[in-house]
């Protein structure tokens, strides 16, 4: 095995570079609750109609914010309503 011998100054560089890219790694694997969707790309993850997506809205459905004219939903938001109607497998009797 060879030793490699570090002036404190590349051992502190070296360290600060491993810093910066834990913190890159960290910001990369944000959960994604924290993003927002805008409601194109809402409408188009789930399928559905500008329509539907409304009347999830009035009923209650699905939490939104509204910004003027554009609506955002939280990614948090959409899987807490695909787990609300969540069903789960079952076995037919033979």
């Amino acid at each position: 095995m060879e030793a490699i011998i570090l002036s404190k100054d590349q051992y502190q560089e070296l360290i600060g570079r491993i810093d910066e890219i834990n913190s890159k790694i960290a910001d990369a694997s944000k959960k994604p609750e924290d993003t927002f969707l805008d409601n194109a790309d809402f409408l188009q993850l789930m399928h559905i109609s500008k329509r539907t997506a409304q009347t999830w809205r009035d009923e209650g459905k699905i939490s939104f914010s509204q910004i003027g004219n554009k609506i955002y939903y939280r990614m948090s938001d959409v899987q807490t309503l695909l787990n609300k109607n969540y069903n789960k497998a079952f076995k037919k009797a033979r």
